[in-house]
């Protein structure tokens, strides 16, 4: 069994978590039926298993949840017996509780949340344990809550990966400047992007083979304070960048915004993570350097198969299911977990994230692109 530990800054107490990175798999928009309401109305019931709500995070900075999860999640959900009604609360803490009391007050026979900040996951959680409806977890742990299960990726090897990649790149310049544009400093995914960042980088800093310009976390993953932060530190140094470790795809794209105003586009590596539509263009124009892929469809799969087994009472099933362990520092317990293993993807690998459905070659393939697709072998 593997044991996590989750790290902390001290904002996350009083903020908590506000994005995963990372984690879209497309710029495309939403695709789902989300509510726009408040309350999540619907009368439990459904499929053989009955009812499971589910609710989202929000639309704004990943296009993921709607594109992907949401219908990844219906799908895989439906699979096991039952009616899933699966809501985003758009960034809105105030409506993600009220679809949440919405929820428990219908007698769900689970509730899945991914919420922007723990503190509301927690205080959730704590109401579906007195209602005894049982909680996953999924994609960022409510740090302090109740949850009997969490189901999301290895974040501390994302990390590892575009930080490895990065560092092979810039192995034959001693010295290379690299910037650190992380992610937001409440969410605790972005924290242990950022010690994975660490485990490989900081032994390189130390011995000089590569020199730490700045690391820098930015509030709500916002693309244009990542630009916009990313430019006034490559100002300051005057340009004296060789690499940039860029958290996820959106904030990759605002640093070779910057790049490109400058000329160095292609010139200076870049990584990225969630393998998006724009961040494997980029790859393929030879701005960026890599991307990260989280296959949603198995964090969906296995968030169903646990429900399910929830539903039932079997808790060895699901048990079975979680083998992995992430502790909880905020409240010292063990949560029983599945993390899976997310891919580095550089130009030669674009094709599997495209092969497995999670990217239309034609999202890809465009203009200028068509020939580098056909000889990166995608069609």
């Amino acid at each position: 069994m593997r044991s996590r530990t989750l790290t902390l800054l001290a904002a996350t107490v009083s903020a908590g978590l506000v994005l995963t990175a990372c984690g879209a798999n497309s710029n495309s928009g939403g695709t789902g039926d989300s509510s726009a309401s408040g309350s999540a109305s619907a009368p439990a019931g459904g499929g053989a298993n009955g009812k499971v709500g589910v609710i989202l995070p929000e639309t704004a900075t990943s296009a993921r949840w709607e594109a992907f999860d949401k219908p990844m999640l219906q799908a895989a959900l439906s699979a096991q017996g039952f009616t899933a009604d699966i809501q985003n609360a758009q960034g809105d803490n105030q409506k993600f509780s009220t679809l949440a009391d919405g929820f428990i007050s219908q007698g769900v026979k689970v509730l899945i949340i991914a919420p922007s900040d723990p503190a509301v996951g927690a205080a959730i959680e704590a109401k579906a344990k007195t209602a005894g409806i049982p909680v996953i977890d999924y994609d960022r742990p409510s740090l302090g809550g109740s949850a009997d299960y969490y189901v999301s990726f290895d974040n501390e090897k994302v990390g590892e990966l575009q930080a490895q990649g990065l560092a092979d790149a810039l192995k034959d310049k001693k010295g290379a400047a690299v910037v650190q544009i992380e992610g937001a400093p409440t969410d605790n995914n972005a924290t242990l992007f950022g010690d994975g960042h660490d485990k490989v980088l900081k032994p390189l800093y130390q011995s000089g083979a590569l020199t730490l310009v700045q690391k820098q976390p930015i509030n709500d993953w916002d693309p244009q304070v990542g630009g916009t932060t990313f430019e006034q530190i490559f100002t300051r140094v005057g340009g004296k960048v060789d690499g940039v470790v860029a958290a996820n795809d959106e904030l990759a794209g605002a640093v070779i915004t910057v790049l490109k105003k400058n000329g160095l586009n292609g010139k200076v590596p870049v990584t990225g993570q969630d393998a998006t539509a724009a961040g494997l263009q980029a790859i393929l124009r030879g701005d960026q350097l890599l991307t990260i892929f989280k296959p949603i469809k198995e964090e969906a799969d296995n968030t169903a198969k646990l429900a399910a087994a929830l539903a039932k009472g079997d808790k060895a099933a699901a048990d079975a299911i979680a083998t992995g362990t992430l502790h909880d520092p905020k409240n010292n317990r063990d949560l029983k977990s599945v993390l899976l293993n997310p891919t580095l993807i550089e130009v030669n690998d674009i094709k599997t994230v495209i092969q497995q459905g999670y990217v239309k070659a034609s999202d890809v393939c465009t203009g200028d692109l068509a020939a580098k697709c056909t000889a990166a072998g995608i069609s």
